[in-house]
């Protein structure tokens, strides 16, 4: 695995892109910054070169609550098993494949907990596809079907004092009590954090902030 910037990550997309479709997966903890650093590539990429670049996020795959609470794992939404792997990956499949000239997209809205489905289309004609995600690396089943997917892999790799601070800032921000973010980070973030680090297939790339 090579150690890499954004600016590096940045030039590697676009190159590919020249040569037609192809998907990044940008992985890491809870809190390490993915959502930020796929936003970063898609604006510098599309800076670049206007609608070359897109967003996927993996959290748009969230089970709804209509699920997630009678099976009694709405407490431990984010963890592996609380998304619907099969439906992104034959999403990914069709993006692939871009004979479409669009696909919609699902994407989570934190705000109210729920992901909007085709909140987000995807033309045939953009090139780089930036997917992020907890788990696209994740090496069980069913997550290990995503792998092939992607000609790109990069690990964001933070370590796990800076996880807590960032995560307990963002609980703060939607108003949790002190009870309700102990639950948040030693019940869920912080332990699907480390199964990402310790049960991840290894990345093409590293990135450390």
């Amino acid at each position: 695995m090579d150690v890499i910037d954004a600016e590096f990550l940045t030039r590697h997309l676009a190159q590919l892109g020249k040569s037609g479709r192809t998907i990044c997966a940008i992985v890491g903890a809870p809190g390490s910054g993915k959502s930020t650093l796929a936003e970063r590539m898609v604006e510098m990429l599309n800076a670049d070169d206007p609608g070359t670049a897109a967003l996927l996020p993996m959290d748009g795959f969230h089970y709804d609550d209509l699920h997630l609470v009678p099976a009694g794992l709405r407490p431990r939404k984010g963890a592996p098993d609380t998304f619907d792997v099969g439906g992104l990956r034959q999403l990914l499949l069709r993006l692939r494949a871009n004979d479409e000239a669009a696909v919609a997209v699902p994407v989570f809205d934190r705000d109210i907990e729920i992901a909007r489905a085709g909140a987000r289309l995807i033309p045939a004609s953009v090139r780089v596809i930036v997917c992020e995600g907890n788990y696209l690396l994740l090496d069980q089943e069913p997550w290990d079907s995503l792998r092939p997917l992607f000609d790109t892999t990069v690990m964001i790799d933070v370590p796990e004092e800076t996880l807590r601070a960032r995560l307990r800032r963002r609980w703060e921000g939607y108003g949790l009590n002190e009870e309700e973010i102990a639950w948040k980070l030693d019940g869920n973030d912080l332990p699907n954090g480390r199964m990402v680090r310790s049960a991840s297939a290894p990345a093409q790339f590293v990135l450390r902030p």
